[in-house]
């Protein structure tokens, strides 16, 4: 388990580094993620160890949220007096979603019908 996790904290250092050294306006973990997906499509998919750690990080996955909520308890003030900012960016980007993963949906559909 230790090399994997090790593996995908390389990965996300060297997205930081990335995203900082170019001033890029994207977070250093989403480069990070690109970087092992690509590496993993070059190799043929993760090895059983890599698949047991992912699993273990998944099956722990809501502890991950506890930061998130403490930081909106702490900042709890400012949330309500920017509620309505917040409330219209949580739905523009959830129709959003819905909308761009409607059309992958269909994208994919149309080329499964085509192989088939």
């Amino acid at each position: 388990m230790l090399p994997s996790l090790t593996l995908l904290l390389v990965f996300q250092l060297t997205g930081e580094i990335i995203s900082r050294s170019f001033d890029l306006p994207v977070p250093g973990p989403v480069i990070g993620m690109i970087l092992l997906f690509c590496a993993l499509v070059l190799r043929g998919g993760p090895n059983d160890d890599m698949q047991e750690t992912s699993h273990g990080i998944l099956q722990h996955l809501s502890l991950l949220f506890v930061p998130a909520g403490t930081g909106v308890m702490v900042h709890l003030t400012r949330v309500g007096n920017e509620w309505l900012p917040l409330l219209a960016s949580l739905l523009v980007s959830t129709l959003l979603t819905l909308g761009v993963t409607a059309l992958v949906m269909c994208f994919c559909k149309r080329l499964q019908r085509k192989s088939a």
